[in-house]
């Protein structure tokens, strides 16, 4: 079997919510030589992307020249902008492709379960994959994984870009997101797991003591409970600690005991508290509510 010439092109595929989107880079500054770049992304790229559409079973339809266009912008640029654009549909699931300079966008969407945005067809549902049901989300996933894996196929030098892991029960745990997020940044040292620490301030605890990468501590969590878990280092004084197996926060070195506080029920937002009674006593005193800001002051005394 003769093995597929492969085109010199190169870009980057990237999965977003249920969706699928190419770039590419390098397209030229002046005018000629960019129009020229378009019609071939365009030709060789957009086009083939339809190609697999109608091979996998989905419908494409180019949108009708909208005459408002026609009239403000003129015959040519409606037509471009009509021709930029498809309506793809399969069932239950529909889906928008676009193509604007350098990009082209793939977006899926169904109108069956939109809990939050049921207008437009579901177009604009905040967590698309997570509303859809399971076999419309199966075939979503066949969808751009097909076109992925022909684009990076017949292209020389197309790249798919991995999305960054969930947390969660289909995901990764806490362990793993966190490694995952200490490896991806451009401090990463892999000798030691983590970026230099660099200042003796970025390791010191909210009592004093040295906060070693991997040890179990006792930090203050969002609502300033104590929580207690596995320190990792992540950048400058900012550490991730581990909670459980889908429990992952990130602290101050500040908000971080080395040995326990004591008292583990008492709430450690005295700071954040202040902060919340001095805006309502503003507020109070914006409203001309004087007699609230009296009490709201005598509170602040007591507190000081």
């Amino acid at each position: 079997m003769k093995p597929l010439q492969q085109i010199s092109r190169a870009g980057e595929v990237v999965f977003g919510d249920a969706s699928l989107k190419i770039w590419e880079e390098d397209i030229p500054r002046d005018w000629k030589p960019r129009e020229k770049w378009e019609r071939d992304f365009k030709r060789q790229v957009f086009a083939r992307i339809i190609q697999t559409l109608n091979r996998l079973g989905w419908t494409c339809t180019m949108p009708e020249i909208d005459e408002n266009s026609v009239k403000h912008y003129g015959a040519k640029v409606a037509r471009w902008s009509a021709e930029s654009k498809r309506f793809c549909k399969k069932g239950d699931l529909k889906a928008d492709l676009h193509i604007s300079g350098r990009c082209i966008e793939f977006d899926m969407f169904q109108s069956i379960n939109c809990p939050t945005r049921p207008d437009h067809e579901g177009r604009y549902e905040s967590n698309k994959v997570a509303c859809m049901p399971y076999l419309l989300r199966i075939e979503m996933e066949r969808t751009r994984s097909r076109i992925r894996d022909y684009l990076c196929n017949v292209f020389t030098d197309y790249q798919f870009k991995k999305p960054d892991p969930v947390m969660g029960l289909l995901g990764v745990t806490a362990n793993e997101f966190a490694q995952h997020e200490r490896a991806t940044t451009g401090h990463y040292v892999a000798e030691l797991d983590r970026a230099h620490t660099n200042m003796t301030c970025n390791v010191t605890s909210r009592d004093k003591g040295i906060i070693t990468h991997g040890s179990s501590v006792f930090a203050i969590g969002d609502k300033g409970r104590i929580v207690t878990g596995t320190a990792y280092y992540d950048l400058n004084s900012t550490w991730q600690v581990v909670t459980g197996r889908y429990g992952f926060m990130r602290c101050q070195a500040y908000q971080i005991y080395i040995n326990n506080p004591g008292d583990l029920r008492t709430k450690r937002n005295q700071e954040t508290r202040l902060r919340k009674l001095q805006r309502e006593k503003q507020k109070a005193i914006d409203e001309e509510n004087f007699e609230r800001a009296a009490i709201i002051r005598d509170i602040l005394k007591a507190a000081a």
